[in-house]
């Protein structure tokens, strides 16, 4: 083939006959493909190069670009085993349950054999095959399977000499722990050199209140120095980034302060530190194991150590030093159980896990778990190691499961009033599993421009909120059109008869005094929506682009044979995207209509969406299938990338 395609690339003008000679030495000399010598020797640019290569296959080309910025969801990546997408160089991108079909990347997409290895595999009943560039696709498959964070960057010649010249820095630096405590400090000291003295202050602050620690740069250069020590153990690579992912999904899935999210991001970076060993140390297998559980004793504190030149704030610190404790109080190094340990170590011990059971190949079932299957090992575990409701919020969060149920499902909107940010999210992930929309409020000022909206339908409120009390934003919601009928649950701390009795007056459906366990709160309320709610009126499901990005949201209303109008906003434009039966009938997006109007809207980064299960479509107007228009809809990203 390499000949063959060089000779028809300069019959067809693309390169000359010198390129053609000069790419022929490049390939002998350094054993590589046609497509990669021809890159490498610039003499054609990547995106001409795969449109070509796509013409000649009479199939479609996925971009470098594309594939970096790729998030292929577990559904789709368990269809193809590693060792199979390693061996045979084919990423899969996109798989419908409904018809069998799914799509990969490959630089060969005419191999026969391999793409049928693919099939039987997959239990597909057809494969198509796109084609990449073949580091492009090397790098997507370590990326996806091994969570390999610089996969992409040797494709990019500044980004690899960037990234050469960092690893020099700092292979010199870290050396011993004191080396690495010396490195950082220096840091910390160049960069207190440039900035202003407010901005000094605030950055000092960071060991007393977690003022600063928010800094993108101070979190990235934690995130490269602790990825290029993990270089050196292959099964671990990326792990630590890993973690911090899941733990910000988290804190932000929560409701945690900036400051709070960020404090736990630095823990989870720097969990490892000086950690490097015959185990890798989880809470899992510290508490599973007697040699896992005796070595932990010794290093626990080996993080800290190492950064104490930096000042690490107390929430890092009691992150890092209590994560191997145990929920049921048996574990270490202080025995603590329940919420006596800090929410960062509990939520700490859970990512660590999770990312250990699903990308490590020698965790205790020395092979990587698909999400679902650490999730139910993580459930295994739920009151003994583990936090039980940050156990449920983190399979909800992490599966996808909350929006895609609120996306499928037709919800009454329930609002929760509480300053304590653990307490609402632990009742939202239980109504939420009973068919609520939910929404948090931890001040008062906060509810009022919640329930101001008019489309809340039931109210959960503690009387010990900030500015104004409970009772005060009882009474001032019933002389309001929009909250004299709403039904309004007391959940509070006070236990008076005097409160109780304040609560009825001022109209509250029912008065429930902490600690009340989450399902029978939620059972007492469904009651009660069911009782003076609107009844058969399905709601609508609103939310963010950035909780779900619209390809991925297509497909959960295309596998959900939803029905309704799909409205976006991003910016002053707006659109619509209509559903029959989970079928794209119509897109509307500005002045376009049909297909070009949905492939208009795809490639949205940013904004909102509400979905109106009421809108009904008489006449269908897109032909093509969700899965064509996505395709089509990728395709076309690329070029315009060019």
């Amino acid at each position: 083939m390499n000949a063959r395609l060089l000779e028809r690339l300069v019959a067809d003008g693309l390169i000359s006959a010198e390129q053609q000679e000069a790419v022929v030495v490049h390939m002998q000399g350094f054993g590589e493909r046609v497509e990669e010598a021809l890159l490498d020797l610039a003499a054609i640019d990547e995106l001409k190069l795969l449109k070509y290569l796509a013409s000649l296959h009479k199939t479609r080309f996925v971009s470098t670009e594309k594939l970096s910025k790729a998030d292929i969801d577990r559904y789709t990546l368990d269809r193809v085993p590693q060792k199979l997408a390693e061996r045979e160089g084919i990423f899969p991108v996109l798989f419908d349950g409904k018809a069998g079909v799914l799509s990969v990347v490959t630089p060969d997409p005419d191999n026969a054999p391999a793409l049928h290895d693919v099939k039987l595999a997959s239990g597909a009943k057809e494969v198509r095959a796109f084609v990449g560039r073949p580091r492009a696709v090397k790098a997507a498959i370590s990326k996806a399977y091994n969570g390999d964070i610089h996969a992409f960057a040797t494709l990019d010649k500044n980004a690899h000499e960037q990234f050469t010249s960092m690893l020099d820095v700092y292979e010199r630096n870290l050396v011993s722990e004191e080396s690495m405590a010396v490195a950082l400090a220096s840091e910390t000291t160049q960069r207190e050199r440039t900035l202003s003295a407010s901005d000094l202050n605030s950055q000092r602050a960071l060991g007393a209140s977690g003022k600063g620690v928010t800094d993108d740069s101070y979190l990235e250069t934690l995130n490269v120095l602790v990825s290029l020590l993990e270089n050196s153990r292959p099964d671990l690579r990326g792990h630590s980034a890993q973690v911090a992912r899941l733990a910000r999904k988290i804190a932000e899935r929560i409701g945690l302060s900036e400051n709070q999210r960020a404090a736990l991001m630095i823990a989870a970076y720097i969990h490892d530190l000086g950690k490097a060993g015959t185990y890798h140390l989880t809470s899992l297998n510290v508490a599973e194991y007697e040699g896992h559980r005796t070595t932990a004793a010794k290093v626990i504190r080996s993080p800290i150590r190492m950064m104490e030149a930096v000042g690490l704030p107390p929430e890092v610190k009691n992150a890092v030093e209590q994560m191997y404790e145990r929920f049921d109080g048996k574990g270490i190094p202080s025995g603590m159980s329940g919420k006596e340990i800090s929410l960062g170590a509990r939520l700490l011990a859970i990512a660590d896990t999770y990312a250990d059971l699903t990308q490590n190949p020698r965790n205790p079932f020395r092979k990587r778990l698909r999400p679902a299957q650490a999730c139910e090992v993580l459930a295994k575990y739920r009151g003994t190691i583990f936090d039980p409701n940050l156990v449920d919020l983190f399979k909800h969060t992490v599966t996808g499961e909350d929006l895609k149920a609120r996306l499928l499902a037709n919800r009454h909107r329930a609002l929760i009033i509480d300053p304590d940010p653990e307490e609402t999210t632990v009742l939202e992930l239980r109504m939420v599993e009973q068919g609520f929309e939910v929404q948090q409020a931890h001040s008062t000022d906060q509810a009022l421009r919640l329930l101001r909206q008019g489309d809340i339908e039931l109210v959960i409120s503690e009387l010990d909120v900030q500015p104004a009390d409970g009772f005060a934003l009882l009474e001032e919601a019933r002389k309001q059109p929009w909250g004299e009928r709403t039904p309004w649950v007391i959940v509070t701390s006070r236990s008076g008869r005097n409160e109780a009795q304040k609560a009825f007056e001022l109209g509250a459906a029912d008065f429930m005094t902490k600690p009340i366990a989450a399902d029978v709160l939620v059972a007492k309320v469904k009651q009660i929506i069911e009782r003076e709610a609107t009844r058969g009126r399905a709601r609508g499901v609103s939310g963010s682009l950035t909780e779900m990005g619209l390809p991925d949201m297509v497909q959960v209303l295309w596998h959900g044979r939803k029905t309704g109008s799909l409205k976006i906003r991003s910016g002053k434009d707006a659109g619509e995207i209509h559903f029959v039966n989970g079928a794209i009938y119509n897109a509307l997006w500005s002045n376009l209509r049909g297909s070009e109007a949905f492939y208009a809207m795809l490639g949205l980064a940013s904004g909102d969406f509400l979905l109106d299960p009421q809108h009904t479509e008489a006449q269908q107007v897109i032909q093509e299938s969700p899965e064509a228009l996505l395709l089509e809809g990728m395709r076309r990203m690329d070029e315009g990338a060019r």
